[in-house]
C-alpha cells in the first residue's frame, strides 16, 4: 500500500505571524481544500491553518477497526505527516500548546491515533466521528500526559463506519491521560457534522 507524500493546503495566517495553529485532516475520499473549507464556520482567526491531502484521498486503506497491519505502510506514513507538520509548526515559533487538531471521519480516527501516541499539552483536539485505530486496542500504544488538553469526540449513533462502543473505549483511554473530554452522542444523525459540533468546537478554539 502506499506512502503519503506531504502535501499540504493553508489559509489563515502565516505561521511565522501567528500565535496558534491547526491541523485539519479530511476523511476518505475527501480533499484538504473540502476540509479547510470548515474555517468558514470556526474561529480561526490569526491561526495558521494546515491541512495535507492524502495520496488516492485516503489516509489508508481499510476500515480503522481493521487488523493495524492491514492498514500498513499507509497509516504509520500518514501518522509521521502529522508529525512532520507539528514539527515545522514548532520550528516557526508556535509552541506545542498552541497547536489544535481536528478530524472528520477516518481524519478524526487519525487525529485521535496521532494525539493518543503523543499525549502532550496541546491547545484542543476536535474529532467528528471517530476513535483510535485497530482491531483490539493496545493501551501500551498511547503514552504520555494531556494535562488537560480540551478534547472533543462527537459521533452518530449509530453510524455507518464508526461504533459508538469504540468511540467509548477511546475517550476512555484518552481520560486515563489526563485529556479533558467532551463526548457526544447523537441519535439518528447521519454521517456529517452538525451546527453543534461545530459550536461545540468553537468553545475549545476560543480558549
Amino acid at each position: 500500500m502506499y506512502r503519503h507524500t506531504k502535501q499540504v493546503v493553508t489559509a489563515g495566517v502565516p505561521a511565522e505571524q501567528a500565535k496558534k495553529a491547526i491541523i485539519m485532516l479530511h476523511g476518505r475520499g475527501a480533499s484538504a481544500s473540502g476540509i479547510i473549507s470548515l474555517k468558514d464556520h470556526l474561529e480561526l482567526d490569526g491561526f495558521a491553518i494546515y491541512a495535507p491531502q492524502a495520496n488516492e484521498h485516503s489516509w489508508y486503506p481499510y476500515s480503522f477497526m481493521a487488523p493495524v497491519e492491514n492498514n500498513q505502510p499507509a497509516l504509520d506514513s500518514a501518522l509521521e505527516v502529522i508529525g512532520e507538520l507539528v514539527d515545522d509548526l514548532k520550528q516557526k515559533g508556535i509552541a506545542q500548546e498552541d497547536i489544535y487538531f481536528l478530524g472528520f471521519s477516518q481524519g478524526a480516527c487519525l487525529t485521535l491515533e496521532y494525539t493518543g501516541r503523543n499525549a502532550g499539552s496541546y491547545g484542543g483536539i476536535i474529532a467528528f466521528t471517530g476513535g483510535l485505530i485497530g482491531e483490539q486496542l493496545v493501551k501500551e500504544n498511547y503514552k504520555g500526559d494531556f494535562s488537560n488538553t480540551p478534547v472533543l469526540i462527537t459521533t452518530g449513533d449509530p453510524d455507518p463506519h464508526v461504533p459508538v462502543s469504540r468511540v467509548n473505549e477511546s475517550a476512555e483511554i484518552l481520560k486515563e491521560l489526563n485529556a479533558d473530554v467532551t463526548l457526544k452522542i447523537y441519535k439518528g444523525r447521519q454521517h456529517t457534522i452538525s451546527g453543534e459540533e461545530l459550536a461545540l468546537a468553537n468553545t475549545i478554539l476560543k480558549n
